[in-house]
């Protein structure tokens, strides 16, 4: 959200500057995210004077150039070559100096240097209107008729808009603060200033015009409606001043009577809406709903049909506007507009929120409305509206203001302790200053006692409304900074030793992951319910279902970290970026048998080649070694090792591990079913890994272990085993390291085969063992006798075959 410095001193005096400004904003909960500077004329004409030519000849070298000096106000005049066919002697004309950056209307900007051109000297530019960035005009320089001294800044001539703008990161709980008044609302409590508000007059009848009723069929989703009709408008561009505003807030002037209702919604955060009244079929407004299926053509000509739940304006034949969100492209006001009917209303958030996500429509309007405007506003700003209408627009009043407010929204009545006040805060407030800050927000204290108050909130701080919202706006406008901590700060806990920084560990596993080239993504909680009906594996059951949904598509929280993954790769894909390696720190929900569970779960995604194919090497697609090796990494990394790994061949995975310790699963990893990346549009093979990251961090060890490197060196003895199919490597390793006790220093396998060499059913390993003493060189009659025992355990445990 963007504010006008400029506009907020019309409410405000502000003596502070802009970085204070923002700083107070920011320390108060209106963050603050930036500062832009403002001109209406890029570069503010610094740079440009203005000159009188003195001389204008031909060029010598060029029939279309000028040689000309001009006067600029310095001791000799400037040579300057010009290319404009009106250029004369006698000129008063707009000069860019040598140093002066340009900002014309198109293209992009340069700065102006001493040169030559065809042989002579020019020391600057003489300038047409949309080399200035003045207009789009290129028939030739522009001369002045003016009687200001040579050397003059062209900025006194020309009235340079410039204001610095506030970009404001505002959160959803802050709907009042969604306009200049807001802001400055804000600022009165912070300065104990009073804001200049223009007062409240009344309109009268003008002249006659179109006779306008309106009907409202549900006060629920519009508890409050009112319009004016006005007469003789003559739709036109707005003046300097409100277009100026309008562009600082990134906004393009339109004419001046949408400019108007614009202006409005952004400085007193009530939106506003005009329509053409002769438009309206009978002079008859109903605000209510049309059949779903209704076609309905916005102001961005589109078609759309309706689903018969969102708040319409309509007449006799038809809609007239989306409530709230969006015009009709047959009511709006155009050039031929000269009367129309001004709307100003109080919509419910509910209905307006849902009009717009079923819509897809996110406008200026719907941002306030689903959030929740002031229902005190509506009349105030139509006659703020109407004034403007009258001195930019030529308009007349033609009927009386309408204002449908059958049950008035009553103001918030919130009780308050003191001595919850300065528990919660952490700091004794003196009660006179607690007063103070909320009348300063407009929040009233009655009943006050000893102990408490009771304090009326005005409806539209729709955030505020119990006593730790009451609490909470103390404390922002008290300052957050102003509640020191203790010089005696102790605590008393029982925890292991040494204590786990779970946030290195997950730091730590960034680090090693971003070094081997993952990209870190964040997505979004929120997913689709098909994912868990069709996936095969999870238990639609469990999904924890959001009651107030925006959509279907974000109607459950995720119960993995698969799918969320799995969008952002088809993201990626289906922009040609097919080879990546992401990895994605993620919350996962379900329904568990009281209440909800929720867990940290750390997902790996590979899909695409691990390289690129090049003249040395051809492209190598990734493979279950490297979606493992990423694992091991983790797992190491950690000081973590499973006690049990399992093979699995069923959803979410073709084949894959379970990683496991005790009866508590790790993790899983394996190449992920086709059936589940069509569920997701992704075309190509994944590899995924899902690791339960609580368990992990539970599990990791938080000290390091170091031991010294042996003297005596290490020994490698080959086995080559028959097994049954169904063991897996993990078993075997787990087997050798218990029978071949110290001395088995690490395990390794360094071929698998299976043919018509060996019988059906069985398969082929072939393991390195690697024996190493830290005390002793080994001797042949000690590595024999490990070797022996090795044999032993893997016959007598396995049934395996040592081949010879």
């Amino acid at each position: 959200m963007k504010i006008s410095i400029n506009r907020l001193k019309k409410y405000i005096a502000l003596e502070q500057s802009t970085d204070q400004i923002a700083e107070m904003l920011t320390q108060s909960g209106l963050e603050v995210e930036g500062i832009e500077k403002f001109e209406s004329i890029p570069g503010g004409l610094e740079g440009i004077v203005i000159g009188e030519v003195l001389s204008c000849e031909k060029h010598p070298n060029a029939d279309k150039l000028s040689l000309t000096t001009v006067d600029i106000g310095q001791e000799t005049p400037s040579p300057i070559v010009c290319g404009a066919p009106n250029v004369a002697k006698g000129q008063k004309v707009l000069v860019a100096t040598v140093g002066a950056t340009l900002y014309p209307t198109e293209g992009d900007s340069f700065q102006i240097k001493k040169a030559k051109i065809r042989g002579e000297v020019s020391e600057g530019m003489i300038c047409a209107e949309d080399e200035l960035g003045l207009g789009k005009s290129h028939d030739g320089i522009l001369v002045l008729d003016t009687d200001l001294p040579n050397g003059t800044p062209a900025a006194s001539l020309i009235d340079v808009g410039q204001d610095e703008v506030l970009e404001i990161g505002l959160t959803p709980n802050r709907a009042d603060a969604a306009s200049h008044l807001g802001v400055a609302r804000d600022l009165k409590a912070l300065l104990q200033k009073e804001i200049c508000l223009a007062e409240e007059s009344s309109l009268e009848k003008e002249t006659n015009g179109p006779s306008i009723t309106v009907q409202v069929e549900n006060h629920k989703d519009c508890p409050r409606y009112a319009g004016v009709v006005m007469t003789d408008i003559k739709v036109g561009p707005s003046p300097d001043w409100l277009q100026n505003f309008l562009k600082s807030l990134d906004l393009d002037p339109i004419n001046n009577v949408v400019d108007i209702t614009n202006f409005i919604l952004h400085d007193l955060g009530q939106p506003l809406h005009a329509f053409d009244a002769d438009k309206i079929s009978e002079g008859q407004i109903i605000v209510g709903k049309l059949p779903k299926g209704t076609s309905f053509v916005t102001l961005d000509e589109k078609e759309r049909k309706l689903s018969g739940e969102e708040l319409m304006i309509k007449d006799l034949k038809g809609g007239l506007c989306i409530a709230g969100i969006f015009g009709g492209v047959n009511s709006g006001v155009s050039e031929e507009t000269t009367s129309i009917f001004l709307e100003s209303a109080y919509f419910s958030p509910d209905i307006t929120r849902k009009g717009a996500q079923f819509h897809g429509l996110k406008t200026d309007a719907s941002f306030r409305f689903e959030r929740g405007t002031d229902p005190n506003m509506p009349v105030y700003a139509l006659k703020q509206a109407v004034k403007l209408l009258q001195e930019l627009a030529g308009g007349k009043v033609a009927s009386e203001i309408i204002d449908i407010y059958p049950e008035p929204v009553k103001d918030f009545e919130v009780d308050v302790e003191y001595g919850h006040i300065n528990r919660l805060i952490g700091k004794k407030i003196e009660t006179t200053e607690v007063k103070r800050i909320l009348e300063s927000l407009d929040i009233q204290v009655q009943n006050e006692t000893e102990t408490g108050f009771k304090a009326i909130v005005k409806p539209y701080r729709v955030d505020v409304t119990r006593e730790a919202d009451i609490i909470e706006e103390v404390l922002r406008i008290h300052g957050f900074e102003q509640v020191l901590l203790s010089e005696n700060l102790n605590t008393d806990y029982l925890a292991e030793h040494p204590v786990k920084d779970f946030d290195k560990l997950q730091y730590n596993a960034t680090s090693l992951l971003a070094g081997q080239g993952f990209s870190e993504i964040i997505t979004n909680s929120l997913t689709k319910p098909v994912y868990s009906a069709k996936s095969g594996y999870l238990d639609p059951a469990k999904d924890v279902e959001i009651y107030n949904k925006l959509s279907e598509d974000l109607g459950v929280m995720r119960q993995t970290l698969l799918f969320s993954g799995l969008e952002v790769l088809a993201h990626n894909i289906n922009r040609r970026q097919t080879n990546l390696r992401l990895f994605e720190f993620g919350t996962v929900y379900q329904k568990a048998e009281t209440g909800y569970a929720e867990g940290v779960r750390l997902g790996i995604f590979l899909t695409g080649n691990s390289r690129e194919e090049s003249w040395i090497e051809a492209s190598a697609p990734y493979s279950f070694a490297n979606i493992y090796s990423a694992v091991v990494q983790i797992l190491e990394k950690l000081g973590v090792s499973p006690d049990s790994v399992e093979v699995v061949e069923s959803a979410p995975f073709e084949y894959g591990l379970i990683l496991k310790a005790g009866e508590k699963i790790l993790g899983s990893l394996g190449l992920v079913q086709k059936s589940l990346l069509k569920l997701a549009e992704v075309r190509q093979d994944v590899w995924f890994a899902e690791l339960d990251w609580d368990l992990l961090c539970k599990k990791a060890s938080g000290v390091k272990k170091y031991a010294e490197i042996s003297k005596f060196p290490e020994v490698r003895r080959d086995l080559s085993l028959v097994i049954d199919k169904e063991i897996s490597y993990n078993s075997l390793e787990i087997l050798a390291k218990k029978a071949g006790g110290r001395l088995l220093h690490r395990v390794g396998v360094f071929d698998v085969y299976q043919g018509d060499k060996i019988p059906e059913g069985k398969k082929a390993y072939a393991l390195s063992f690697h024996l190493q003493d830290q005390e002793n060189t080994l001797t042949d009659k000690v590595i024999d006798k490990t070797m022996s025992k090795l044999i032993q355990a893997f016959e007598k445990e396995t049934g395996a075959l040592i081949r010879t």
